[in-house]
């Protein structure tokens, strides 16, 4: 099975190439399949103003959408630890 690669456009859709589109299946929230173009890749919306939901029409360039991403740590951090009780003073 070969990896599916998402890319995620600088405050754009999320795109996916010709050649990962011919594998995917997109569902909609009943689990009906979206009819997906043959042989072209695909862009979904990802700023949530498309008129063609999931897929992109470009309405981001038209609301100014700021798709910058949130820092990820690559390793989650561990939880903090609970202050320790300092020993009585003598």
């Amino acid at each position: 099975m070969s990896t599916l690669t998402i890319k995620i456009r600088e405050n754009g859709s999320l795109g996916i190439t010709p050649e990962d589109a011919a594998n995917l299946q997109l569902l909609d929230h009943n689990g009906v399949p979206i009819p997906l173009p043959a042989g072209k890749g695909v862009s979904l919306c990802r700023c949530g103003a498309s008129k063609r939901k999931p897929f992109c029409d470009a309405s981001h360039k038209l609301i100014g959408f700021d798709g910058t991403l949130a820092p990820i740590a690559a390793v989650p951090p561990a939880p903090a630890a609970p202050p320790s009780e300092a020993p009585p003073a003598a």
